[in-house]
């Protein structure tokens, strides 16, 4: 295992930067899942992470804004394994498939545009409404 996890525009973090805790998983596993840790928790603290650029730092703090705690700590949970080592493995990459989505470069929205039969239609509904209005106008006696 890599002493280190990529995430992207030339960014790695040390994994000791991440705090793995362990606790007991629910799911499959039996009587084993009732006395083994399995489940497990890995956090980052991307607000105070020393290896983090400024730049990137400002980047995923903004993108990950609802993922993180106030003290911007991003958390991933991993338990579909029934060991503690898969578990692991899978936290660690969904946390660097997080960040590394944060990190991607986001298109520009182009706007649409109406197309024409939609503004045809739109008009000729207009047309039609304004005639429904106008009729309902005062009636002439003459």
């Amino acid at each position: 295992m890599a002493d280190r996890l990529e995430i992207g525009r030339g960014v790695s973090i040390p994994l000791e930067e991440f705090e793995m805790r362990a606790s007991r998983a629910s799911g499959p596993g039996g009587q084993h899942v009732n006395t083994s840790d399995t489940r497990v928790e890995l956090r980052f603290d991307v607000a105070s992470s020393p290896s983090l650029p400024e730049a990137v730092r400002a980047l995923l703090l903004e993108r990950l804004g609802d993922r993180l705690s106030r003290a911007g700590i991003v958390r991933v949970v991993a338990q579909g394994h029934r060991s503690q080592l898969r578990n692991r493995e899978a936290a660690l990459a969904r946390m660097g498939s997080l960040l590394s989505r944060a990190l991607e470069e986001q298109p520009p929205r182009v706007p649409s545009r109406p197309t024409v039969g939609a503004r045809l239609r739109r008009r000729r509904d207009k047309q039609l409404r304004g005639a429904l209005k106008r009729s309902r106008g005062p009636v002439d006696d003459e």
